[in-house]
């Protein structure tokens, strides 16, 4: 395999990782960026920009990530607080009157964000058309009654995190989430990074596309729970209910769901600049762009606020204020890195312990939720080497 990029001294079994997984693990086409105390140390891609191609992945080939995007995007609400925009522990109503309806009154912006509202599904899933009208679908979340009281579970928002979150970034700044952050984020930082592909950078984007995984990968398998099949088998599940809220599945490939600002799924980038977004929230980097976490809003990325037992994906989860912390259902650095997965490989996070930052971005898509044994390969390298 001909791996392209560059790699510091000392770094060089990320790649020996990164070329395994095309050898023994049935990648198509993948990049990886790692960050460490502010600086690049490792930049590489190999393989196709589309699974199911021939032509050759560049260094300037971008992929939709899917629910690696709620890492970025939980960076919003955080930066927000930060600038005394929001309070966590303010009711959501209060930004966002219409969304107090149907017994939602006293949920807060700190339970939103950290997947304790109780709306993961919606009594009727949406189309696609409505899942894309930024109206519509913020509409739909407001007015659906919870599944549970709120703030006392958490299960996962896989699909209704994206109108979440875009209803209140919208009411508190006026701007579409994807606006705030090509703004506040993507400008100030020079990162190839877009919720919402402007037409203009749509060439650069591969197709995503299902991989099989080798009968020997070489890697942790992990034999689903009873409990985790039989709810993906049952469409009445919240499992089922929460991955097909919009029906029926989009194309993830097609123009128009790549333009949607939905920061829950559809979010396009490059490793590169994942892993040099979650860089700048450890702090400054090393070409002298600033920080964007404070120190306190740092200490909130790495914080806990709901474990255990997920209504949704029905395994013990981590979440802080919209990222996934580190724990078994999704293995990250230490105890508190903070980042989120792709369903199907994507993976991005920051360590704060080691001021480590790391991405992986990946067009192959396996049958994995929040933990890809290519993603888990590639972090196992990087923690050797700390």
């Amino acid at each position: 395999m001909d791996v392209q990029g560059t790699v510091a001294p000392g770094w060089e079994p990320v790649e020996d990782a990164f070329r395994r997984n095309f050898e023994a693990r049935g990648e198509k086409g993948a990049a990886v960026a790692v960050h460490h105390d502010g600086a690049k140390v490792v930049d590489l891609w190999a393989g196709t920009r589309d699974a199911d191609g021939t032509e050759p992945w560049s260094a300037e080939t971008a992929q939709i990530v899917r629910s690696a995007t709620k890492g970025v995007a939980a960076a919003v609400p955080l930066l927000l607080h930060q600038r005394g925009r929001i309070d966590l522990d303010a009711p959501v109503a209060t930004y966002w009157p219409e969304f107090k309806a149907a017994g939602k009154d006293r949920v807060t912006v700190r339970q939103l964000l950290a997947h304790q509202a109780g709306v993961p599904v919606l009594d009727r899933p949406l189309t696609l058309a409505e899942a894309l009208d930024p109206e519509a679908s913020t509409a739909a979340v407001a007015a659906q009654a919870p599944v549970w009281e709120p703030g006392t579970a958490h299960g996962y928002h896989a699909h209704t995190f994206s109108w979440l979150l875009s209803g209140l970034v919208h009411r508190v700044t006026g701007r579409t989430i994807g606006r705030w952050v090509a703004e506040e984020l993507a400008a100030p930082l020079g990162l190839d990074l877009w919720i919402g592909l402007p037409e203009n950078e749509a060439h650069r984007v591969g197709r995503l596309g299902p991989v099989e995984a080798p009968e020997d990968t070489g890697a942790l398998r992990l034999r689903p729970k009873r409990s985790v099949t039989e709810a993906w088998q049952d469409p009445a599940s919240l499992t089922r209910r929460a991955f097909e809220v919009i029906t029926p599945t989009p194309d993830e490939n097609a123009p128009a769901y790549r333009a949607a600002e939905l920061p829950g799924s559809a979010g396009v980038a490059t490793a590169r600049a994942l892993s040099r977004f979650y860089a700048a929230t450890l702090g400054p980097l090393a070409d002298g762009a600033p920080r964007l976490f404070a120190p306190a809003t740092l200490a909130l990325a790495r914080t806990e606020e709901s474990a255990g037992p997920d209504r949704v994906l029905l395994v013990s989860t981590r979440f802080g204020l919209g990222h996934m912390l580190h724990g078994p259902a999704s293995p990250l650095l230490g105890p508190t890195s903070f980042g989120h997965p792709g369903r199907g490989g994507s993976l991005a996070f920051a360590d704060p312990d080691s001021g480590t930052a790391f991405a992986y971005v990946t067009n192959g898509m396996r049958k994995t939720v929040t933990s890809d044994p290519r993603a888990q390969a590639l972090v196992r390298a990087v923690k050797s080497l700390l």
